[in-house]
């Protein structure tokens, strides 16, 4: 059991046309910083950078004062309920899990008269179980993140049982080109990073993303419809503002297939002569503000999960990848081995696949004959999606090819 309480101040400045930054945790003096800030500036990227003035934002709630005043005991006793309810018939499992609360208060204030700030709570649920046979390594698990606290834990039960009962028996399948299904899991784990740099901003303005010079084009399949909202009420990633002071708003990043827009924050925009998308975040209270995503949200279809595994003769069911994020993004490419995945022969599961490998490209992935499921879930603060199915990709296996 752990608690700990934290405070963080940054500074950004402009000085000759260059920007100057220094953080700090914990108490700092304004001079101190100024004085900081003012050195980096000299080595600072330069910068078109127009600070937003005092404005009003949007009703974003995202806090709960049940998230902010829970105790350690009634997180150890949710965690207790979920480990009881998987592990009951499951004897070999071992489970573990983390549930957390936290609360925040951000404020912004820049020298254009705005000073604003916002309250945001965050309880987020993770568990994992292991299942040890030999050298036979299974890892089934779920994790669930929200504004507010989430009494119902089902989901998160029975998606760790369903796995398990996925994994019953073993299967194989040959090296060769496969549709693959991924789940809301399986989209997290391939498809949700290379999705994101494709769309930052910073990366379509310096040429290295494949979107470049591509906004209005129909590069994806009409089936898929991509957004990024900061809007979404008692959603860990949503609040009033971005990280600069700019109005939280709904970026539409993919309309049936069409390339709509990209993610801006301040020097980026202001690099390309446009607006920025109020999507400037910082990776903690101490770094560099950056283009990045809030929630993205894939739009569902209306096939069900069942229906879309009846149309597999032959491929794979992805749930989890180790090293999804390791190949080359920029280029959109994905891939890694399959933690947790499982054989289809005629519409059906029939076991999971073990030493096995995928990768593709996210612009062939989803170019075409693309099928979206009706099934949508939150994984975690930033992604919510349904299962996706996408054909012919490459699929390794140690048992060699097809």
């Amino acid at each position: 059991v752990e608690r700990r309480q934290s405070r963080s101040v940054a500074l950004r400045l402009v000085r000759e046309g260059r920007i100057g930054f220094a953080s700090a945790g914990g108490a700092v003096s304004d001079a101190a910083l100024v004085r900081m800030a003012v050195e980096t500036s000299a080595f600072g990227a330069s910068t078109r950078i127009v600070f937003p003035e005092r404005q009003p934002y949007l009703d974003v709630p995202a806090y709960d004062a049940v998230v902010a005043r829970l105790d350690a005991e009634a997180m150890v006793s949710l965690g207790e309920e979920i480990i009881k309810r998987v592990c009951m018939n499951e004897r070999e499992l071992r489970c573990e899990g983390i549930v957390s609360a936290g609360c925040s208060t951000v404020r912004i204030v820049n020298s254009s008269s705005l000073d604003a700030s916002y309250r945001r709570t965050n309880a987020s649920l993770y568990m994992e179980g292991i299942r040890v046979d030999g050298t036979d390594m299974l890892f089934v698990g779920d994790v669930l993140s929200s504004a507010d606290f989430f009494p119902d834990v089902d989901v998160v039960v029975n998606t760790m049982l369903l796995q398990l009962d996925r994994s019953a028996r073993n299967s194989t399948i040959l090296t060769g080109s496969y549709p693959v299904l991924f789940t809301p899991h399986g989209v997290s784990a391939a498809l949700q990073l290379p999705l994101a740099v494709a769309f930052n901003g910073k990366n379509v303005l310096d040429g290295a993303s494949r979107l470049a010079g591509r906004l209005g084009e129909t590069l994806f399949d009409s089936a898929l419809t991509l957004t990024d909202d900061s809007t979404l009420a008692m959603r860990s990633s949503s609040s009033p503002f971005d990280d600069e002071g700019m109005p939280a708003r709904t970026n539409h990043l993919i309309e049936q297939g069409t390339v709509r827009g990209f993610l801006y924050d301040l020097q980026t925009a202001g690099n390309a002569d446009v607006i920025s998308t109020g999507s400037g975040h910082r990776a903690d209270p101490r770094s560099q503000v950056r283009p990045g995503t809030s929630a993205l949200i894939i739009e569902p279809g209306n096939i069900t999960f069942d229906e879309m595994l009846a149309g597999i003769t032959e491929g794979l069911v992805v749930d989890e990848l180790i090293g999804g994020g390791q190949g080359n993004l920029l280029a959109g490419d994905f891939g890694g081995n399959v933690l947790l995945g499982y054989k289809v022969e005629h519409g059906e599961i029939v076991g999971r696949v073990k030493d096995t490998m995928i990768s593709g490209n996210i612009m062939e992935a989803l170019g075409s004959a693309v099928v979206v499921g009706a099934d949508p879930r939150w994984i975690g603060a930033g992604l919510y999606t349904p299962s996706i199915l996408c054909q012919g990709l490459s699929v390794s296996s140690g048992r060699g090819a097809a």
